[in-house]
């Protein structure tokens, strides 16, 4: 049973990084739903978009998988013949607790690789999709290119990536709006003032965003051929670029 996200309640002002330890782990699955608009409907899209873009004999990327949860979802959803997910994280703890839920599932499936290791360095081979969900936005930025570089190097021609990511705005007003508006979506899910406060302080130095042009710049840059915006609520923006 998911535990509920009370990790800021008592947030000093000055608190450390954030971090994906185990006590993140333990109330993961409430944090990203309670913090993220759209954040299930996002994962239910991964499927969608995986059942139409994943190609037989395949490789499918999940990099910065966390619990796996689009993993998952494409497993489920696709039906193509030979396809291996390899599943990659830098978090020990999140790593962990996936491969105890792949154990603990009765129904078999296509294969899964498990890999806790850092996702710039990971081998992209023969891919069909990958999915950084949420997951650029902690690389540092002067890697952020070279990482969808090689993404796009190692993957299948009509191949492509799903990106989703917290966005910042160039227009002072807009981000401030749509700031206004996050938080206030956080507060609509029982977090308190306090809470949002110590949480935005936490990551603030390991979340960095980047505004869309700047996304949209690096993956025309790293060799994706197009890219279509599918999906927004306030700043969480998900993008699919074809190779």
């Amino acid at each position: 049973m998911t535990e509920k996200d009370t990790l800021f309640q008592n947030a000093p002002a000055h608190g450390a990084d954030f971090v994906f330890d185990e006590r993140v782990v333990n109330v993961f699955p409430d944090m990203i739903n309670r913090s993220v608009p759209g954040y299930t409907l996002v994962v239910q899209l991964i499927g969608l978009l995986a059942r139409r873009h994943v190609q037989a004999g395949s490789n499918v990327y999940d990099l910065g998988c966390s619990l796996g949860a689009a993993t998952l979802a494409m497993r489920q959803a696709v039906s193509a013949p030979g396809v291996t997910y390899i599943a990659v994280d830098n978090s020990a703890a999140m790593i962990k607790r996936f491969r105890q839920r792949l154990e603990a599932e009765v129904e078999t499936g296509a294969p899964v690789k498990c890999i806790e290791g850092d996702i710039c360095t990971t081998d992209i081979r023969d891919a069909s999709m990958s999915v950084l969900n949420f997951t650029l936005q902690f690389v540092r930025r002067a890697q952020r290119e070279p990482l969808l570089r090689r993404i796009a190097e190692g993957t299948r021609e009509g191949g492509v990536l799903l990106l989703s990511e917290k966005i910042r705005f160039s227009d002072d007003a807009e981000q401030d709006d749509q700031t206004t508006w996050h938080h206030d979506f956080k507060r609509a899910q029982g977090y308190s003032d306090l809470e949002i406060a110590g949480k935005r302080n936490a990551l603030e130095r390991v979340l960095q965003p980047d505004t869309e042009q700047e996304h949209l710049r690096r993956l025309k840059a790293a060799g994706f051929a197009r890219v279509v915006r599918c999906f927004q609520a306030f700043n969480f923006v998900t993008y699919l670029a074809f190779r």
